[in-house]
């Protein structure tokens, strides 16, 4: 979709009042939340997982997500001594059914993998946007306002973790809102809550009784694409150097 100079100055005004009406206050279906208390992000414990797809069936079924498109995925990684560096990924219909048993006698380890939008402060997806559509909220969670949204697909391409789809139907951009409606709310994710690991844990990083403070301090967790800056809070633990 093109964009000219002259379609872009005609929705700015637009853009500017949607970011007014998101940080005049709390969402008006929760009235008690504070957005000044919360800074979220996500723990995702890669031992814990188990590939059983509960996360994205969650997902799809809370947020009415397309067939085909997903706001959250689970990849599986074989890494062999022989493809260390070219590990083979597979993420049959985005892992929403599981996934093939490994074959009697293969080598190498198997791992699985969660990846959703990663919320990050810094996000190229809201630099590129051209009216504001996408922007992140005082409580750190990075949303779209499909009210403004053009369907440019600009934050699709700028987005390194591919976390982004255009809508087949509203032709604007969706992605995980890391379940707003809920954790405003004072409830979880719809996928954390439907892991049966805890491989997920929603984490609030202002909060300084949320186990996610203890756990940074004992475990090696990481970001993905670190090299990219992009203030990425979802934290992994245990993650392989073979995961891209």
């Amino acid at each position: 979709m093109k964009i000219s100079r002259r379609h872009i100055l005609v929705l700015l005004p637009a853009a500017a009042v949607a970011w007014k009406h998101v940080l005049a206050g709390t969402p008006e279906d929760a009235p008690n939340y504070k957005l000044s208390e919360h800074w979220w992000g996500m723990l995702i414990d890669i031992p814990k997982c188990i590939g059983c797809g509960n996360c994205v069936r969650a997902c799809q079924t809370e947020n009415d997500v397309p067939d085909g498109f997903f706001r959250t995925w689970v990849e599986r990684y074989h890494v062999s001594d022989y493809h260390l560096e070219n590990p083979e990924v597979i993420s049959p219909d985005g892992g929403k059914e599981g996934f093939p048993a490994v074959k009697a006698g293969e080598e190498g380890k198997f791992f699985f993998v969660p990846k959703m939008c990663n919320h990050c402060s810094d996000s190229p997806c809201t630099q590129v946007c051209p009216v504001g559509a996408t922007f992140v909220t005082p409580d750190g969670v990075v949303l779209i306002d499909q009210q403004y949204c053009l369907g440019c697909a600009y934050c699709v391409q700028a987005c390194p973790y591919g976390c982004r789809y255009i809508h087949p139907t509203k032709k604007v951009a969706d992605k995980c809102t890391l379940c707003y409606h809920r954790i405003t709310k004072g409830l979880t994710t719809a996928c954390c809550e439907a892991c049966p690991t805890g491989a997920r844990q929603l984490a609030d990083l202002k909060d300084p009784k949320d186990p996610i403070h203890e756990f940074l301090k004992t475990h090696s967790v990481q970001v993905l694409k670190p090299q990219m800056a992009t203030g990425a809070k979802a934290f992994y633990n245990g993650l392989d150097g073979s995961v891209r």
